[in-house]
């Protein structure tokens, strides 16, 4: 019985790719229909998941997606994109323009597939320069700096990181290298330490979520890999007395549509970048197929409307799944809303320094409500989203009590002025320890922009 099922899907696999090498994907790349935005059509044999893959293309290319129209009843897929730059201009270079349209082809190609992945809470994915480990657990005040101080005192440097939090949950991936070679973690006995450890931090004193631990040898796209752990993790279900923190709180609703078999899902909600993405993403996790839509992102609120089906061709039949797209989508967008104030930090990357910014952040009571972690040619730029540990406004005093403590000028406060305490509102400054003199912090500086 396996045999034969096993046998009927690889013939299917071989039926797919047979279609798309009769029917290549075609995609034009249009700078002369319309008058402010580059135009992208999309033209395909269909397959679950072609939509995400397409628009996570657009996402990594930086595009900002101002328009799209989404059709993909039957055997085809046909979507056309309006997009625009990073500075919301046009897509002027020649080369960039051949560069959308090889990656696009090359994400939609006969070996192209679409593999969910279902990992979970730690896991390791064993590359030459690095080793990824990815975690979610209960968040809370200093979770970040517990995290790198285990990793800064097993010798693993933090390359890349991103961390995000939502609901009380937490999930990271972060990009390690071991201190003695400068690449992946081989040594299978320090990866099981770093695992134990990292589940102890995780777990802490929490009785009501389990902590997990896994290993894959799969690929990590970052920002796909944040959305499955924390749609793995149920961060949708909010707790009784929760208000999401979330000042603007996306309006979705979704309906059937009887004469079509369909289900209409529509979102508004203020626009920010990568917003398509995290929706499409969802959907596609949640085992839904977008048929049909349509989304307009030309002002300061964004408009998406999706016609969907299960991926076994039925709409949203009951009301608990209805509340449960909702909810998901809800929390798809909200994710990536950056609460607290921005802070950017640029230096000379060095062992430890992740563990010892984040730490520097808890002692003076302040909280990471996400984080970005880049490291290039020897220099990293990070930013942090930071609060302090109540969710409140950041005293300024606290900020000015980090630049005495660290020194010199390479972090630049970002965030809007109303993340930021009044003077009227400023407590007592908090009182520091002696714990980081310039000893440990010698190459690192704070600068207030």
């Amino acid at each position: 019985m396996d045999g034969d099922l096993s046998s009927s899907w690889d013939s299917d696999d071989e039926y797919e790719k047979f279609i798309r090498r009769m029917n290549p994907p075609r995609v034009v790349v249009d700078n002369d229909s319309c008058a402010d935005a580059t135009v992208i059509r999309v033209d395909s044999a269909n397959k679950h998941g072609i939509l995400l893959e397409v628009v996570q293309v657009l996402m990594d290319l930086n595009l900002i997606i101002t328009k799209a129209y989404i059709s993909s009843d039957g055997g085809w897929f046909m979507d056309v994109f309006n997009v625009r730059d990073r500075d919301g201009n046009k897509i002027g270079e020649e080369m960039m323009l051949n560069e959308i349209n090889g990656f696009i082809r090359k994400s939609l190609g006969e070996e192209s597939s679409y593999i969910p992945s279902r990992r979970r809470s730690i896991d390791f994915t064993p590359s030459s320069d690095h080793t990824s480990i990815e975690l979610t657990g209960t968040d809370r005040p200093g979770l970040l700096s517990e995290v790198c101080a285990v990793l800064t005192d097993l010798e693993c440097n933090v390359v890349n990181a991103e961390v995000w939090t939502h609901n009380t949950r937490a999930a990271a991936v972060m990009q390690v290298s071991d201190k003695g070679t400068g690449s992946a973690i081989a040594d299978l006995e320090k990866l099981s330490r770093i695992k134990k450890l990292l589940y102890n931090v995780l777990k802490g004193s929490n009785k009501s979520r389990e902590a997990k631990t896994a290993v894959s040898m799969g690929a990590t796209h970052t920002e796909r890999r944040l959305h499955q752990m924390m749609f793995d993790d149920r961060d949708y279900e909010r707790s009784g007395g929760d208000n999401g923190n979330v000042c603007h709180r996306p309006t979705v609703s979704v309906v059937n549509w009887f004469d079509k078999d369909y289900s209409m899902v529509t979102v508004r909600c203020k626009d920010r970048p990568k917003l398509l993405f995290d929706t499409v993403c969802t959907l596609t996790d949640m085992q839904y197929v977008v048929f049909h839509g349509n989304v307009d992102a030309e002002g300061p609120e964004a408009y998406q409307e999706y016609y969907i089906r299960h991926i076994d061709g039925s709409p949203v039949n009951s009301e608990a799944e209805r509340q449960r797209v909702i909810q998901c989508l809800e929390a798809a967008i909200e994710r990536r809303v950056s609460e607290g104030l921005k802070l950017e930090l640029c230096t000379s990357d060095r062992m430890g320094l992740l563990s010892d910014v984040t730490r520097i952040f808890r002692e003076n009571g302040l909280t990471v409500t996400r984080a970005e972690v880049t490291t290039k040619g020897g220099k990293v730029f990070n930013i942090f989203y930071v609060r302090d540990a109540a969710g409140n406004s950041v005293d300024p005093k606290t900020l000015d009590d980090i630049r005495a403590e660290i020194g010199q000028t390479v972090l630049q406060v970002k965030g809007h002025s109303d993340h930021l305490k009044s003077p009227q509102e400023s407590p007592t400054r908090f009182l520091l320890g002696s714990l980081f003199k310039s000893k440990s912090l010698y190459n690192l500086g704070l600068h207030l922009g």
